[in-house]
């Protein structure tokens, strides 16, 4: 059995608290999701907006490879002709393959919203459908309400599926569209559906339960042959049914070959796109596709996993193009030490004595409060100054930092003195705040040294109270994460005075560039 992958990103997902697509974003992810394998892309509601007019109207100038654009909409109005029905004109004009109209299923939405007859709703669905058919379009009906509708009144909802279905509808797509159904339901009433209309039966299912994803492979286990869904899972309130957990699933772990075990691998980094694009922090926790689904903390667990990955891995994560990564806590053992060294390149052997005061060091700071699961940049250079193969790049003479009001203005000023080999320099920068002057103070007094410090940005800034009871005077956890010519790398710093916190992961941060950069950096005396 063939089941094919429907996106509703650019539609549905769109509908999600927050997000939104410029035509050339829109244009981005469709092209994105013809590599990634999507069988249909649905690029928005002609009827609605200008914006998804223009999309239909450009995306022709792209020869896709694998997937074909929908444009979505409603069945006609009632009592209105189809042919004269404005919003199945818009549909017809955007020049898709395919159309895909929403109908009412529920007769609590025909009669107490549409505020129309049953008889007639089923004229609208099998209008609407015969009129696409006619201009040759492969249809879809989204049968809007489906579950709810069908366990208030089984005949009728079939009923509007038939009507789908004489009208000569491609696939039927049965939506929870409240997304209140379970598992069980969604499979016994698509079996059902299965035994009463002879077209393929699709899927769309919304998270509000949060069985979205379970519920769509249920479906299919059920029958259906055309799944619905969104990149991580976009939509409106809790969003749409994850397409990133879906497909792999669908693959991986029922069988179904719905995309190329190349396309797969390309699953990370299409999801990580589309978040991207909509400005949104990617989703750490998940599943396939998060950077912590193949992170492992425990020592036991790093142990297990170095003698044999499928002790805690239920699958390798390349095959998603993720990868695994070993977390450093004071829940770390040896094994931690040794495979995030390997990760970092950095030659640290099984029996090496200095594994030991790593492990040592790295437990007493972080009960002091340090934590570097977020700051592996600050983790490295530990290791390094362990080994003895750390090179002290600058040295911090003293500094100074100033907030003063001037002509209404909060101003922040930073003084710095730093040594470079024999060479004292001494430098003032104002910022945006103190730590951004630190900040500027610091790269400005070094750029005379290594030029390459002035491509480094500070792209993001956290700071932690860690012991709330002492109030002012508690220690704080400053994480900075920093960012250069692509790479991203976060470093720490623990002090009661959030200044010196500030001032520990900003060298951090300064000197991991200067060591990943060692071989190429000239000392400029």
């Amino acid at each position: 059995m063939d089941v094919k992958l429907y996106d509703t990103t650019l539609r549905d997902g769109t509908q999600g608290e927050g997000i939104s697509f410029s035509v050339a974003d829109k244009i981005r992810i469709a092209l994105e999701l013809d590599k990634l394998g999507i069988h249909y892309i649905e690029g928005g509601w002609p009827g609605s907006n200008p914006k998804d007019i223009e999309f239909f109207k450009q995306i022709r100038e792209y020869n896709l490879k694998t997937s074909k654009i929908a444009a979505f909409g409603s069945t006609r109005r009632a009592n209105v002709k189809p042919e004269d029905d404005s919003n199945l004109i818009k549909l017809i004009e955007s020049e898709t393959p395919v159309v895909t109209m929403f109908g009412k299923s529920w007769v609590l939405h025909v009669t107490e919203v549409l505020k129309t007859t049953l008889e007639e709703n089923l004229k609208m669905i099998y209008d609407s459908i015969h009129l696409m058919k006619k201009n040759n379009r492969l249809a879809f009906y989204d049968a809007e309400h489906f579950f709810d509708g069908y366990k208030a009144d089984r005949s009728y909802a079939i009923q509007t599926l038939k009507a789908a279905e004489e009208a000569g509808a491609d696939c039927v797509i049965l939506c929870d569209t409240n997304g209140g159904s379970m598992p069980h339901e969604i499979y016994e009433i698509v079996q059902d559906v299965k035994r009463n209309v002879s077209t393929d039966v699709g899927i769309h299912c919304h998270n509000d339960s949060g069985v979205a994803v379970a519920n769509s492979l249920m479906a299919v286990h059920g029958g259906a042959v055309h799944i619905q869904g969104t990149m991580n899972g976009f939509g409106e309130r809790t969003g749409n049914a994850n397409l990133t957990t879906i497909i792999p699933n669908l693959k991986l772990k029922c069988g179904y070959n719905v995309i190329t075990d190349e396309q797969l691998r390309m699953l990370c980094e299409v999801s990580q796109f589309v978040d991207d694009l909509a400005n949104r922090r990617h989703d750490n926790f998940a599943p396939f596709v998060g950077i912590s689904s193949f992170a492992h903390k425990g020592g036991m667990h790093v142990n297990a996993v170095k003698k044999t990955p499928i002790s805690f891995e239920h699958i390798d994560p390349a095959l998603v193009g993720n990868q695994r990564r070993v977390l450093i806590s004071e829940l770390s053992g040896k094994s931690n030490i040794t495979l995030k060294a390997k990760e970092l390149n950095i030659d640290l052997d099984d029996n090496n004595p200095e594994i030991n005061h790593i492990l040592k060091d790295l437990k007493r700071l972080e009960h002091l409060g340090y934590e570097f699961e977020a700051a592996e940049g600050s983790f490295e250079l530990l290791i390094r100054k362990h080994l003895q193969n750390h090179v002290n790049f600058f040295e911090l003479i003293g500094f100074r930092v100033i907030v003063e009001r001037r002509e209404g203005k909060l101003i922040s000023e930073a003084t710095m003195k730093v040594r470079v080999g024999n060479e004292e320099h001494y430098t003032v920068a104002e910022g945006d705040g103190p730590v951004n002057a630190m900040d500027c103070a610091l790269r400005k007094a070094l750029e005379k040294f290594y030029p390459e410090v002035a491509r480094v940005e500070l792209i993001d800034f956290k700071v932690r109270v860690i012991d709330e009871a002492e109030g002012t005077r508690a220690r704080v956890r400053v994480l900075i994460e920093s960012r250069c010519d692509g790479e991203i790398w976060g470093t720490v710093g623990v002090s009661e005075n959030i200044i010196e916190a500030c001032w520990e992961a900003l060298a951090d941060s300064v000197e991991y560039k200067l060591v990943k950069d060692a071989t190429t950096l000239t000392h400029k005396k």
